[in-house]
């Protein structure tokens, strides 16, 4: 993918004596989950046509250590960071956009006690950012009139009060924007936090994704929108679990405008 969009590296960049605007921070999810992944390219495809120079990590990025922090073990997440904090500081960078809330939170909040401080901000905000400066712009689109409800990730929004940059963003697609009766400071989690991504969950009556999920369709949603690449996962499955797949998309905001007009 990287070869495709010709997404530059920060040791690139550094070899060639520049720096870019922003370091995109991938994660995990992006950089390895197939569905998380188009995410990525839809973010690039965005930043490409906004003009902004960025780089990745690539290699030399790894797990902020979030899961392993929310699991209880702060050795192996005191490890993890301190890897990610050399190298960023190795290079100089300032500034770093991601489209996962849990790297956001945990560098944004946890990295400076460890030495790593830099301005973060979650790729809402940043895409925000971007209308409100001209760099992109959106008349329209596919997406006119069409009915989205959005769904608040929990490390993003009760986390660090990220509320309207998403919303702002869907309501440029000149969509009608339904929410759900639990959103904003009351919003439920996807049932993904906490490492229980990648966890069977504990025995009873519910999936808190299923939970979530009735509340979507509550709405009788076209399209439900997401920010963060664990909470798109527990989504899709809570609407096949549904079997509502074929009506309902569950899709990633910058996904929603990198399609609008199809970038």
């Amino acid at each position: 993918m990287a070869n495709e969009l010709k997404v530059p590296t920060m040791a690139e960049l550094s070899a060639a004596g520049k720096s870019p605007e922003v370091l995109f921070w991938v994660g995990c999810a992006g950089s390895f989950d197939d569905r998380a992944k188009k995410i990525t390219k839809a973010f690039v495809q965005l930043l490409t046509k906004a003009k902004v120079p960025f780089a990745v990590l690539g290699t030399e990025e790894s797990c902020t250590g979030d899961p392993a922090k929310r699991a209880g073990n702060e050795f192996l997440f005191q490890m993890q960071a301190m890897t990610n904090i050399e190298v960023m500081n190795g290079y100089e960078v300032k500034k770093i956009v991601t489209a996962c809330p849990h790297c956001f939170n945990t560098i944004k909040n946890e990295y400076p006690g460890l030495g790593g401080k830099y301005e973060v901000v979650h790729h809402t905000q940043f895409l925000r950012q971007l209308f409100e400066e001209g760099r992109i712009s959106l008349e329209g689109g596919k997406f006119k009139g069409k009915r989205i409800t959005y769904h608040d990730p929990c490390y993003l929004g009760r986390a660090n009060n990220v509320f309207e940059a998403p919303r702002d963003l869907i309501r440029k697609l000149d969509a009608e924007l339904v929410e759900m009766k639990s959103c904003k400071q009351r919003g439920l989690c996807c049932g993904a936090g906490g490492a229980q991504m990648f966890k069977e969950p504990e025995k009873g009556d519910k999936d808190i994704n299923v939970e979530r999920t009735e509340q979507a369709l509550e709405t009788q949603p076209e399209i439900i929108a997401a920010a963060c690449p664990f909470c798109n996962t527990m989504m899709t499955d809570g609407v096949k679990n549904k079997e509502k797949e074929a009506s309902i998309a569950v899709m990633d905001i910058a996904e929603l405008i990198a399609s609008a007009e199809d970038l």
